[in-house]
């Protein structure tokens, strides 16, 4: 982020050209077809609102599945991530309902995993928070080495969706680690947090305006934020009394979480506000027979982190 440069992401080549297509992964290639258009949502308002209701289901849902125990509780939530990656995948294009239902399964996976360090590899939070974070750093330095660039608007190969789902599940654990930090170790509370990272999300976004931070950092700075955010308030919603919370019910939280980010998701679905759309090529692109079109979104920052 010390540095900017010009930067246009390659488009995906077309399947059946040449022996191997741009970006394909190794092995799942071969069974799961090629996106020909971005696999990930324009970033709008909408796109936050159901950015932290999944956080917050995901956070009641897995908390609610420890009752099963590790083996059960654990085996469900494999599958309901195994699920998600095959329809997500297994999409050419950007579609909501196959997206957000990965988005939801790492929500639910990646808390269980994080509150399996904790409770049962008895790594303390702070403990956690630091891994996760060393594993997401990890994360973006393979995938700006590899790719040259971490926005989600260059999404569109196998293997940039691979890098953009490691590090949303990191950002989840991390998220999920860093809530528990502050409302227990810190003694803030569940409300107090979510009062705390509602503050703290807005500063990325007014670093950008007042101060011209990098737009992708700035994006990815709110992002891991919503996770503490969202499940700060549903652990404040559904935890017991005896916590400093409402009570409600880590399965009744789950419920009418699901609920909302269904009929959200749905309004996306069939409204589709929040289809990226791509640069429309230059005048001199055009003029020749080759017609590769940026997957740039209009109106974002052309320059990518170093």
């Amino acid at each position: 982020m010390e540095s900017a440069r010009h930067h246009r992401p390659s488009a995906p080549r077309p399947a059946g050209q040449g022996e191997s297509r741009e970006g394909e992964l190794p092995l799942i290639g071969r069974f799961l077809p090629a996106p020909v258009a971005a696999k990930v949502p324009e970033v709008i308002l909408a796109f936050w609102v159901v950015k932290i209701l999944t956080t917050a289901g995901g956070e009641a849902t897995s908390d609610y599945l420890k009752k099963y125990g590790n083996f059960k509780g654990g085996g469900i939530e494999v599958l309901v991530i195994v699920v998600g990656l095959v329809l997500q995948f297994g999409t050419r294009r950007y579609r909501a309902f196959a997206y957000w239902c990965l988005a939801y399964a790492i929500a639910i996976t990646g808390t269980g995993v994080s509150d399996f360090l904790h409770l049962d590899a008895h790594i303390p939070y702070a403990g956690t928070t630091l891994l996760w974070a060393v594993v997401l750093a990890a994360i973006f330095w393979l995938w700006q080495g590899g790719e040259g660039t971490l926005s989600i608007h260059s999404v569109t190969t196998q293997r940039r969706e691979a890098y953009y789902w490691a590090t949303v599940f990191a950002t989840f654990a991390l998220g999920t680690a860093l809530g528990d930090l502050t409302a227990i170790s810190l003694n803030l509370g569940y409300l107090d947090s979510g009062i705390l990272f509602a503050i703290v999300i807005m500063i990325p976004g007014l670093a950008r305006w007042q101060f011209g931070l990098n737009g992708i950092a700035a994006f990815w700075m709110s992002y891991v934020v919503t996770r503490p955010l969202g499940a700060s308030f549903a652990d404040y919603i559904g935890k017991p009394k005896s916590n400093g919370a409402l009570g409600f019910g880590d399965g009744s939280t789950a419920i009418v979480f699901s609920l909302a980010v269904f009929l959200l998701v749905t309004y996306l679905a069939l409204a589709r506000p929040d289809i990226q759309k791509p640069l429309e090529a230059p005048k001199a692109a055009r003029a020749q027979t080759t017609p590769a079109l940026a997957d740039r979104h209009p109106g974002e920052p052309d320059f990518e982190l170093e």
